[in-house]
Formats: structure tokens, sequence, C-alpha cells
């Protein structure tokens, strides 16, 4: 599981061979949930705060995401990106 980030407790990353559209999971002690890259649509359940602070930070890293899930494809090292502030 290569981390991405890791802010306000929320635990960002990615998984190799996962399957599409491209998206990323999160995990706020025991929620889960996993953001589509494109439309936004979100799978899983967050607590409000915790979700509305990884839509911030989804908002500001949208090509980053993207590059990483292009380098997951491909078995290659996944780039961190910066945490909400």
């Amino acid at each position: 599981m290569p981390e991405l980030c890791r802010f306000l407790g929320i635990v960002i990353y990615m998984l190799y061979d996962d399957h599409d559209p491209p998206h990323f999971h999160a995990e706020y002690g025991d929620y889960q949930i996993s953001l589509h890259i494109h439309s936004g649509v979100i799978e899983g359940r967050f607590p409000r705060r915790a979700l509305n602070a990884v839509l911030e930070w989804y908002g500001l890293h949208k090509e980053d995401l993207l590059e990483d899930w292009n380098l997951a494809e491909r078995h290659q090292p996944l780039n961190r990106i910066p945490p909400l502030e």
C-alpha cells in the first residue's frame, strides 16, 4: 500500500494493480473511502470534517494523483504529495 500523503490523521494511498477508473484510497481511523480522480465520485464513509479535508486536498492535487496513478499502472515508485496545510 504505497502511501502518498498523511495529514490530520488521514492516510492517502494507491494500490498497484488496482482496477479502473483511476482512484485513490483514504483511511481515517476505522473509516475508509475511495475517490475517483476524474469524476470525484466517493465510495465509502468518512466523518464530515475528514471528508472535507480530503476533498480540499484532492482539489489541489488532482494532476499529481493522475501522475501517480499512471506510475502505479507501470509498477514504478509513486511520488509523495504534500499534505494539506
